[in-house]
């Protein structure tokens, strides 16, 4: 909880431009905190673009998870209306409500899917096993410090107490977990049926579910037929 002096004279904030996230004036750790918590946002541009340019049906379904849990977080807020710190006095905030923190909830289902994504669902056949194994430890280290500098700011930035944002970051873990079992085990089976589909045909609505490590495949098809359009190229030059 935050204390009665913090909430009975509070410093003066100010807002990142074009956002409403807001910190106190001259401190420049709530300046850092308030950019990474806007994390959520640009992790959300990332899937629009990434649907928009590769229209890959797991990656929707990803989003669509994100989606959910959104919608589950304003369920949460709405049934259990704990107020937020200094009684959500903030001029910025779109609801008075806090429990639990939607940025806590966004940022563990993203990182706690991302990794059972990382280590269950994409697993390279090349023989590059320690370098393989080196950059998933180094991402999933960055991922966990991202997700933890994001629920601390909620509570650094007094949006939220620590009790909102653990349960929100325990609500996110434990809906990533089961949207990912869901996509797993129930969603995937049906990709290359949904992929047939004459306007997923038409929007170029494609299923890589069978492909093990959609990167590399990536990575060497682009190579290799870059390869030999540049020999072909060479030849007509000759």
């Amino acid at each position: 909880m935050a204390s009665e002096e913090q909430c009975s004279a509070p410093p003066r904030w100010r807002s990142i431009s074009l956002t409403h996230v807001e910190y106190p004036a001259g401190d420049v750790t709530g300046q850092v905190l308030a950019y990474m918590s806007l994390l959520p946002i640009a992790i959300l541009v990332g899937f629009v673009t990434l649907i928009i340019f590769k229209r890959e049906l797991h990656t929707i379904s990803f989003f669509g998870g994100l989606v959910m849990n959104e919608g589950l977080n304003w369920l949460l807020k709405h049934i259990l209306q704990e107020p937020r710190p200094c009684g959500g006095s903030r001029s910025s905030l779109t609801t008075e409500y806090g429990m639990p923190s939607s940025h806590s909830q966004f940022i563990w289902f993203f990182v706690v899917y991302f990794f059972l994504f990382l280590y269950l669902r994409m697993h390279q056949t090349n023989n590059a096993r320690c370098v393989e194994l080196l950059w998933r430890h180094i991402l999933s280290i960055i991922l966990l410090g991202a997700a933890l500098s994001v629920s601390y700011s909620r509570v650094y930035l007094l949006y939220h107490t620590w009790s909102q944002v653990i349960y929100g970051g325990v609500a996110g873990m434990v809906m990533g977990v089961v949207w990912f079992l869901i996509t797993q085990e129930v969603l995937t089976p049906l990709f290359p049926k949904i992929a047939a589909w004459h306007i997923s045909e038409f929007f170029l609505v494609r299923d890589t579910s069978l492909i093990p490590n959609i990167l590399w495949f990536e990575y060497t098809v682009t190579r290799s037929e870059a390869r030999n359009r540049q020999r072909k190229l060479g030849t007509k030059l000759q």
